[in-house]
């Protein structure tokens, strides 16, 4: 096969959570943990970051990674989902893993998979596990795909664990109260391994007190001791959180883990994010005239800080690209939707994701306005059509959606 077969045979015959949904969720690490000993734990043999979060994880694991490659660092970075391809999920210093090495690991396991029936997401886990192994980093920074108790990535003992924020998302899987949230994510808390917490709230901080106290961890909460910032080439308002969330993580993997990370390298390893890690899609400027962004937050928490920053803009008519999938709480978000904007319904390419017509038909009975549209880029053309020059065009609703267009 050649790789474009060898992906195709992945999403094709493996359950994969971004487009199955629920019957992609496994409730337990035995196929992650047998499958690691199958390729001799590879995870045993890098050192390690965890991070996880129903917010931010993404853009603070690649903070975190910058800053560690301006240190002088070989840093393997795991994230997901990846936006146009899947090598973009497994890097090392900014370099997605090679074509021929996704290729070699599927052949070399392939009647592992087909005999133990793993998902996609345990599969995936472990050849980002055997390409950091293989290419002897000296760290990776690992992001959970979904949760952290149960999370196939909760294999590694970290030399730090990073949970960003709370929120509600994925509540088929995690619970619908930020308690039982807070436990699934505070799963990836190891005994005696810190803990950086990047947003105290009422609801949840004596919960990760005292996980972190049972597991004699020490906990960190970085929006109360980091007082000092720098700015980052990731724009948006809501970065501020994240950025504090990594200076803290870095402050204690100096401190205890003779890391060596001045403040020179975090000031630029924040600016220089994308050019590191090639992240895309957090508040990203596409164009101007009409100005055009796109951002792959999806949930009532992310949306939020995305409709205050769009109030930040200076535009005469606000245009919404908006898609999103199935499972999708609509109730949490409308109320934070802007009702002033034409709105441009669309679904994404993915089996979970919404129709289009039945998502349009949601937002009109609530009082909003737009048209519905057979794709993601369709709906795109449809609002450059008809913005002006100073009118601005947001994209989003879901991962899916950026992904289509960036």
């Amino acid at each position: 096969m050649n790789y474009q077969d060898t992906v195709n045979w992945m999403f094709e015959q493996l359950p994969m959570y971004q487009n199955q949904g629920k019957t992609a969720f496994k409730k337990d690490l035995s196929n992650s943990i047998q499958f690691a000993r199958h390729l001799n734990n590879p995870h045993q043999k890098f050192k390690s970051l965890h991070v996880a979060g129903t917010n931010g994880k993404g853009s603070t694991s690649h903070m975190l990674a910058s800053i560690l490659q301006e240190a002088g660092y070989k840093v393997g970075l795991y994230t997901s989902p990846h936006l146009r391809d899947f090598r973009e999920r497994i890097k090392i210093n900014g370099k997605e893993a090679s074509k021929s090495f996704v290729i070699g690991f599927i052949k070399r396991n392939l009647s592992f998979f087909e005999t133990h029936k793993l998902s996609f997401f345990e599969m995936t886990v472990g050849m980002a596990f055997d390409y950091f192994a293989t290419q002897n980093v000296d760290i990776a920074v690992i992001e959970v795909g979904l949760g952290g108790r149960l999370d196939s990535t909760n294999i590694i003992t970290p030399e730090l664990s990073v949970i960003t924020n709370i929120g509600f998302d994925h509540m088929q899987f995690l619970g619908n109260t930020y308690e039982a949230i807070a436990k699934e994510k505070a799963g990836i808390i190891k005994p005696n391994i810190p803990v950086v917490i990047g947003e105290t709230h009422n609801e949840t901080e004596s919960i990760f007190k005292k996980i972190a106290l049972t597991n004699t961890s020490d906990i960190y909460f970085a929006d109360q001791l980091v007082e000092h910032t720098f700015e980052s080439d990731l724009k948006g308002s809501y970065q501020k959180h994240n950025i504090k969330t990594a200076i803290q993580a870095l402050r204690v993997l100096d401190k205890d883990f003779a890391f060596q990370i001045s403040e020179a390298h975090i000031k630029t390893g924040l600016k220089n994010v994308v050019a590191n890690t090639g992240l895309k899609g957090r508040w990203q400027v596409l164009q101007k005239q009409p100005k055009i962004i796109c951002d792959t937050a999806h949930n009532k928490e992310g949306l939020s800080y995305i409709v205050d920053q769009i109030k930040e803009e200076d535009y005469r008519n606000l245009h919404i690209v908006f898609g999103v999938v199935k499972d999708k709480d609509l109730d949490r978000i409308l109320p934070l939707m802007p009702k002033t904007a034409l709105y441009y319904f669309c679904k994404p390419d993915v089996q979970r994701g919404l129709d289009a017509k039945t998502l349009r038909s949601v937002f009109i009975e609530k009082g909003f306005t737009g048209s519905s549209y057979v794709s993601v880029n369709a709906a795109l053309e449809a609002a450059k059509k008809v913005a002006n020059p100073d009118d601005l065009i947001y994209i989003g609703g879901s991962t899916f959606v950026v992904a289509e267009i960036v």
